[in-house]
């Protein structure tokens, strides 16, 4: 299998033993994004809307890496602290797709890392 590793200075660096993202084939597979801003390696954000607006950058960054944008994701998996930020989080990451929405789900989960709200992870596919 041909698989590469796809890392940018424009999305944080891992906080674990994993990569960015992972081309393997024509799909990419990006890691879970958590509101960490690149600049300062911190949680800059407030809110559930700076955090989401957070994340949505770091991955446009890592996909912009990899040569593809937004119109390129298939599939996304959004992780929420409370199921109660559904809306405000949906909001902002609906700024990000224009139409044919990728695949996803949204849960609610007991604690994310560095005690943020959101964090999303995605799947695109090169052209």
């Amino acid at each position: 299998m041909n698989k590469t590793v796809i890392n940018t200075q424009n999305a944080p660096a891992p906080i674990g033993p994993y990569s960015q993202s992972v081309m393997a084939g024509n799909l990419l597979f990006v890691s879970g994004q958590i509101a960490i801003d690149p600049r300062t390696g911190n949680i800059e954000a407030k809110d559930a809307i700076a955090e989401t607006t957070q994340v949505m950058q770091n991955i446009e960054a890592i996909l912009h890496e990899a040569g593809l944008n937004f119109n390129h994701v298939v599939k996304t998996t959004i992780f929420l602290s409370d199921m109660s930020l559904f809306t405000i989080v949906n909001e902002v990451y609906g700024k990000y797709f224009s139409d044919n929405f990728p695949a996803r789900e949204t849960v609610a989960v007991k604690e994310l890392p560095k005690n943020v709200n959101v964090e999303i992870s995605v799947i695109a596919v090169s052209e």
